[in-house]
């Protein structure tokens, strides 16, 4: 089979498309035959070696933690799946022709194998770190980086629990937020007086890493009422990084929960080939996503 592979950390042109040998489902888990696998910032931190303190791997080594397909293969012990069942869950190496899940679910009706694929990762931690923050129905949650992935599950889930939401984003992604029930507002240079003008701000979630975990404490007066899931530096301003993964199961029950009643949709901005693994990370590093980016094999 196909998949991509890498075996030293680094840039974007580490990773190759490879021939390796098909994986096969171990007690507990089941092969699907991929169809499409999510694209996280969490693939090119592991590529880079960010992550080896909290993930550490060994090379060489596959790329991918999310996807979708049809099952081909159940592990021994699992029960409630077939073969030919169409799946998404959370496995490794699923920037692949085939892949092993731990986790997973039936796909919702109506939803494509592309959308499935760009779930499970972004649920789980919007999912995790709303709960960590502790943010209640009737307060206000300020989101740093809101249109991507995870920032878009955050809006969804919020206004699905009746927690007001501002979000802030470039100049393109306003009308964005505004559909996902957010209260927009740019970044850059005078962000935090702007959301100063817009109200009070109960908690405050950290996704795109750009240097604001400063505001970010000021405008909720209180470091622990802020998450930050991809600032480093975080415990510098007294502010939890949240990157240890908590029950994917429950994240994917609740993501099937949102979607089947129509409160959850996470547009797919763009997709890519397996072929195309470089460019995908190149533009995932570059951030200002609208939505998610997957890989379609």
């Amino acid at each position: 089979m196909k998949k991509v592979s890498f075996a030293e950390f680094g840039g974007p042109d580490v990773l190759r498309l490879v021939d390796a040998e098909e994986p096969h489902a171990g007690p507990g888990q089941v092969r699907i035959a991929v169809r499409a696998a999510g694209v996280n910032p969490a693939d090119w931190r592991i590529r880079e070696g960010q992550l080896q303190k909290i993930r550490p791997i060994e090379l060489p080594a596959g790329v991918g933690l999310d996807a979708s397909g049809v099952v081909d293969e159940v592990g021994e012990g699992v029960e409630g799946v077939e073969v030919g069942d169409h799946v998404f869950g959370e496995g490794s190496s699923t920037y692949a022709e085939f892949a092993v899940l731990s986790a997973w679910a039936r796909m919702p009706e109506g939803l494509t194998f592309e959308e499935a694929a760009g779930y499970p990762s972004v649920m789980e931690t919007a999912l995790r770190i709303i709960g960590e923050v502790g943010v209640r129905p009737g307060q206000t949650l300020l989101v740093s980086g809101a249109s991507g992935g995870v920032g878009s599950a955050v809006l969804q889930i919020a206004r699905d629990r009746g927690i007001a939401v501002i979000g802030t984003a470039g100049a393109a992604n306003q009308d964005y937020l505004r559909g996902l029930g957010a209260v927009a507002t740019t970044y850059g240079e005078g962000w935090a007086e702007r959301v100063r003008r817009l109200g009070r701000v109960d908690a405050a979630l950290d996704l795109a890493g750009s240097g604001v975990l400063r505001e970010l404490v000021e405008l909720t007066g209180d470091p622990q009422k802020v998450i930050s899931i991809a600032d480093f530096g975080a415990a510098e301003f007294g502010v939890r990084f949240s990157g240890v993964a908590g029950n994917m199961s429950e994240a994917l029950a609740e993501t099937v929960g949102l979607i089947s009643r129509g409160r959850l949709h996470i547009p797919v901005e763009k997709s890519y080939t397996l072929a195309e693994a470089a460019a995908a990370h190149i533009d995932s590093q570059a951030g200002h996503t609208r939505g998610r980016r997957v890989m379609v094999v």
